[in-house]
């Protein structure tokens, strides 16, 4: 007779995100296919000259954008100094457009590096910029295990283009 013994985690089985993981029906990298996209197809909020910056199709907030270089390259230490700078600068400016459009009132800010450290896309270096309020995290991703998204992606990327634009 098999005894389970509980260790008191709980845990949520998302086993769809599985083919996400491992990018099947997936060919190409997408954040290389974006680069040859007209703007609104690929999502793209601006195009600098080594980075652009990008919505998230999947995304953990309203208005979660990602800075990209347009050299495909996996880790941060490969970057050029110009590739760096403008990332940076890039990210400032993606923080300043998303608090004039929605009044972010804070920001998660990073990049995951690697698979094993939960990149989604690993070869492809990106930086998130999410935008966080007070109270953004309720009831409905939590139990709900549901995202309530204010407002169409193609929208949200007109209203933060034309604001990086002014």
């Amino acid at each position: 007779m098999d005894v389970v013994t509980s260790d008191a985690f709980d845990r949520l089985w998302t086993p769809h995100r599985m083919a996400y993981i491992k990018g099947e029906g997936k060919s190409g990298c997408a954040f290389c296919l974006i680069i040859d996209m007209a703007d609104d197809a690929g999502l793209v909020v601006a195009r600098g000259e080594v980075v652009y910056a990008v919505l998230n199709l999947y995304p953990y907030n309203a208005g979660h954008m990602m800075v990209v270089p347009y050299r495909h390259v996996a880790d941060y230490t490969e970057l050029t100094d110009e590739e760096s700078g403008e990332l940076a600068s890039y990210t400032r400016r993606s923080m300043s457009v998303l608090r004039e459009v929605s009044n972010a009132q804070g920001f998660n800010i990073g990049m995951n590096q690697g698979s094993v450290a939960g990149a989604g896309i690993a070869e492809h270096l990106h930086q998130h910029i999410v935008p966080r309020w007070g109270g953004d995290t309720n009831f409905m991703p939590v139990v709900g295990q549901t995202k309530v998204l204010p407002q169409l992606l193609s929208d949200t990327r007109e209203l933060l283009a034309k604001a990086w634009q002014r």
